[in-house]
């Protein structure tokens, strides 16, 4: 699942290439919000909250977007003839008109084998949301119903590292779900949780309550200096590579050795049952086996053990 980072990467995308430009024409493809009507609007920000994309319009609404595992958004010079809409109404937004026609002369269906859940129309760009896990329109005075409930984000300028600590601190479980837990702090995943807790040496399945104020603070600021690192990139990194297998102290490296001890990496689940995630880790490096490691030698990662 794309994290904060990425997801950052992906606003700014958006934003240059509809931010302050009327919408030509826009398909949703959301059985909630398939009648909407956006076209005539103009987008004023996309901005990121966490691993959530809140697109805001001029109207007053907002369409937010989730990527969940696979999701994307695509940005496409427009093609075809865009029919301008005519003027917006202030109510709620309608249904939409025809998608304008690609340059293949077809409407993007599907993409790189994906499905197509959303088409937003500029005069210059085209952004195709494919195999989006969520979208939804708001008013923009309602983003607090979809993005209220998460934590501090870690890559907002505002954000409350204090507010942060206190939710960790307060945390019930391990400190390793509780930093992927959202609602505690927002855009961190397994990578970010994987490599902060690498950095500064922290057995995953540790529980929360078990670790001082001064050990959360120094995670919450660990895990803030990676993702704003990782920025600079077109690709996750905490090693500041971008080399497949080098982009990553722990993540993604089971099986491998530990550049810091030479140890093995390993991954094991942890979180709650029906949440558990994938957390990678060096026992050596990091307090020895989780508990949900079965402590067989560690496959690489895509592999299957027989």
């Amino acid at each position: 699942m794309p994290e904060g980072d990425a997801v950052w990467r992906t606003a700014r995308t958006l934003d240059d290439a509809l931010s302050g430009r009327q919408l030509l024409d826009a398909d949703l493809r959301w059985p909630t919000i398939a009648t909407a009507r956006l076209a005539g609007m103009m987008v004023s920000q996309t901005v990121p909250r966490g691993k959530h994309l809140l697109t805001r319009l001029d109207s007053g609404w907002t369409l937010h977007s989730h990527l969940r595992m696979d999701g994307s958004w695509v940005i496409e010079p427009t093609g075809g003839t865009a029919q301008r809409s005519p003027s917006r109404s202030k109510g709620p937004p309608r249904a939409a008109s025809r998608v304008p026609e690609r340059r293949s002369g077809r409407r993007p269906e599907s993409r790189g084998g994906g499905f197509v859940r959303a088409v937003l129309v500029g005069p210059d760009y085209t952004a195709i949301g494919v195999d989006l896990g969520m979208l939804d329109l708001v008013r923009t005075t309602e983003e607090h119903t979809l993005v209220g409930h998460l934590g501090p984000d870690l890559l907002d300028p505002r954000f409350d590292t204090e507010l942060a600590i206190r939710n960790l601190v307060a945390a019930e479980g391990t400190i390793g779900a509780a930093l992927l837990d959202q609602t505690n702090l927002a855009g961190i995943g397994t990578i970010w949780a994987s490599e902060t807790l690498f950095a500064e040496r922290i057995q995953p399945w540790t529980p929360s309550s078990g670790l001082d104020r001064t050990t959360i603070e120094g995670l919450v600021n660990r895990a803030r200096k990676l993702l704003q690192a990782s920025l600079a990139g077109p690709l996750p990194s905490s090693t500041g590579s971008q080399l497949p297998g080098r982009n990553t102290w722990v993540h993604g490296r089971s099986g491998r050795q530990c550049v810091r001890c030479g140890g093995t990496i390993r991954v094991a689940s942890i979180g709650p049952a029906t949440r558990e995630r994938p957390m990678f880790y060096c026992p050596v490096c990091q307090g020895g086996l989780g508990p949900t490691d079965d402590g067989r030698p560690a496959a690489p990662l895509g592999t299957r053990r027989q």
